[in-house]
């Protein structure tokens, strides 16, 4: 249903979707993020989308990051609120045929991909016992440290020599295993079903016991990965982007369903990618029940994830679904075709994952584009302008499409951090971190303390007025980020700074002082700062953290490189 006057937000106020700019917040600087998940998907479930934060990284890349009104441009990109947002969502345009012409006319950029091969994922567990003297966090044969290979049994041994009372030891750790192209990929995932903890890259998807880091299976794809949900389904299945072939300028247009309890292949199909809009923009995939969506500019096709049956595909009309975040609530960001040939007029939607009809529909204003869903339930929706970078609301909306706030007040200085890496095809609704929410009050952080390079807030919003509540700074200096409500209490991260390990720590819904659940040790910190803006998981009182993307400088460097390492138990 669209909203009748009444319950349009009221204007004047930052967050408002008419016009933000004229209240206290201000946007943000652009940030790579850690991907953490929007909150209020039901019960918390181990993994690093439903429950903890994502990723983010810094790769270098060409390209820019063009929006749902542009062409891509070989042209640094402004910067922006967190999340991409828009049918483009800041994916490099492959331009191949007739497109070609058409995009250069536009000044478009080119995206390219290349090869490799390797395929060497091994199990490696990191025993805890037997002190060795003191070793670089990722060292390589050649390459960066110039230091001999250290295993990564020996390195965990090493860390947990030097643990003190109170911190928790380091329980196994992963190398990435696998010889990949000079630019390096992705890393998808991780993604729990039971005991296994499961992440993906390249050609491959490899199965690991949470208990002792040890390989459970190792499934080699037909083709390269290019896009995933952020979710597997509740009895462990997902559905991966891939490749159509192995040609270095392959489409991004075949689904895989993968068992991760077994790591057994089921069903795989391609799907159409037609048209300049369609072939050029990002991918947004999500799992809603039994059903997993892959989102486009100009449309969003269901597929059944048990068997592989499309459930709906292009709906009639000027207005498509051009992705949907994870979770029980199947929330769609809607963009609609208007006489420019754009893709602008864009919606908010709840639709039903069986048959991909709205069952209501939020209008937002024109130039407003939805950039990030944080949280589907409360449903709390990042807005962005984008021929204006400096403009960024937060909405809130009730569980039936109307409206029921946009924050305002607090402090300022807010860091949203999502999935901004130059080179994967795929954009999530659901990739940010930073964010967290109950049914009363929203949480989010304010970006590190300029002058001393660490340090943050926690602020707290009131969702039913979306007024400021309260800050609280982050334990000891340290900058903490929200994950996850648990418990009535605010789960944060807490990031490692020099001389101080990082940890899980909670925090009273009233606010107060953090307490560490969890205190990582101050032995591992070269470790845990090597691993660059991970997605972090927390479950079972361990830590995991998983590399977003791994590359390597010379020789092995992105064989030894470590991709995984998991804290207490």
């Amino acid at each position: 249903m669209s909203q009748p006057p009444g319950q349009q937000p009221p204007q004047g106020e930052f967050g408002a979707p008419y016009d933000p700019g004229t209240g206290p917040y201000t946007q943000p600087p652009a940030q790579p993020g850690y991907g953490y998940p929007p909150q209020g998907y039901g019960p918390p479930q181990p993994g690093p989308y439903n429950q903890q934060p994502g990723s983010y990284n810094q790769q270098p890349g060409p390209y820019t990051q063009p929006g749902p009104h542009q062409m891509p441009t070989q042209q640094q990109p402004p910067a922006s609120p967190p999340g991409p947002g828009g049918p483009f969502r800041g994916r490099t345009a492959k331009i191949v045929g007739a497109v070609l012409a058409v995009a250069l006319l536009a000044g478009g950029g080119i995206w390219f991909a290349t090869s490799g091969g390797g395929d060497d994922d091994k199990p490696l567990a990191g025993p805890t016992h037997s002190a060795k003297p003191t070793v670089k966090p990722s060292p390589t044969k050649s390459g960066a440290t110039g230091e001999p290979v250290v295993s990564p049994e020996e390195q965990a041994r090493t860390i947990n020599a030097g643990v003190e009372p109170g911190e928790a030891k380091v329980s196994w750790i992963q190398k990435g295993g696998v010889d990949l192209p000079r630019n390096g990929t992705d890393v998808f995932g991780p993604w729990f079903a039971g005991d296994t903890v499961a992440k993906a890259m390249f050609y491959t998807v490899s199965g690991y016991s949470f208990s002792d880091g040890s390989t459970r299976w190792s499934l080699r794809l037909p083709t390269q990965m290019c896009a995933a949900p952020s979710q597997p389904t509740a009895d462990g299945k997902i559905v991966l982007g891939i490749r159509h072939d192995t040609a270095s300028d392959a489409e991004c247009d075949t689904l895989q369903m993968v068992d991760l309890k077994t790591g057994k292949a089921g069903w795989r199909k391609s799907y159409v990618r037609k048209g300049l809009w369609d072939g050029l923009s990002d991918l947004v995939m999500s799992t809603n029940g039994d059903t997993v969506t892959v989102g486009r500019t100009s449309r969003t096709e269901g597929f059944r994830i048990s068997d592989g049956k499309q459930l709906f595909g292009e709906r009639t009309g000027k207005c498509q679904p051009f992705g949907v975040a994870s979770g029980p609530v199947a929330i769609a960001a809607v963009s609609c075709h208007t006489a420019d040939d754009e893709y602008k007029d864009q919606q908010v939607q709840r639709i039903d994952p069986a048959t991909g009809k709205a069952l209501w529909t939020y209008k937002l204003k024109k130039e407003w584009e939805v950039g990030q869903i944080y949280s589907v339930s409360p449903l709390v929706v990042s807005l962005k302008q984008l021929e204006n970078p400096d403009k960024w609301a937060i909405l809130v909306l009730n569980a039936d499409g109307t409206y029921r706030s946009q924050l305002s007040g607090g402090p300022g200085g807010y860091q949203v951090k999502c999935d901004v890496d130059l080179t994967s095809l795929s954009r999530n609704l659901d990739g940010c971190v930073g964010a967290a929410a109950d049914a009363n009050t929203f949480y989010m952080s304010t970006g590190t303390d300029a002058v001393a390079g660490h340090g943050n807030k926690i602020v707290a919003f009131d969702l039913a007025t979306g007024k400021f509540r309260w800050s609280a700074a982050g334990p000891g200096g340290q900058t903490a980020v929200p994950l996850r409500m648990e418990g009535g209490k605010l789960l944060m991260y807490v990031e490692a700074m020099k001389g101080k390990g990082g940890g899980i720590a909670t925090l009273p819904a009233t606010g107060g002082t953090p307490q560490f659940v969890l205190r990582h040790p101050v032995s591992g910190v070269e470790l845990e700062r090597d691993f660059i803006e991970p997605r972090i998981a927390y479950t079972g009182g361990r830590t995991l953290l998983t590399q977003t993307r791994i590359s390597g400088i010379t020789g092995d460097d992105e064989v030894d490189r470590r991709s995984m390492v998991v804290f207490g138990g």
